[in-house]
């Protein structure tokens, strides 16, 4: 569980720069809202070395519908590939009765 909570926490920085590009909000304006200077805050955006503070400060700001479609968009991308099985077999394991119809 722990490792899931780190793995989903990178995929958040890994992906920062383009959830700032997502939300639609200029350097500028977001710079200004987590008190960086114009300059450092484009480094950090091409970079993605952000502080877990600035993220905290930045998130609430850009948080909006096309960053939450992104992101969940991204969390289906990255999933687990599952097995599938038939009906049949899921319904035996679910111990369902089709003769009850």
């Amino acid at each position: 569980m722990l490792s899931k909570i780190v793995l989903n926490y990178q995929m958040l920085i890994d992906n920062m720069g383009e959830l700032i590009e997502i939300s639609g909000f200029s350097d500028e304006y977001l710079s200004k809202k987590i008190g960086l200077k114009p300059a450092s805050f484009s480094q950090k955006k091409q970079n993605g070395n952000w502080t877990t503070n600035e993220i905290l400060k930045l998130l609430p700001v850009i948080e909006n519908k096309p960053a939450e479609e992104y992101i969940e968009a991204f969390k289906i991308w990255e999933s687990k590939k599952g097995t599938f099985i038939e009906s049949a077999q899921f319904e035996k394991r679910m111990k369902w009765n089709r003769d009850l119809e």
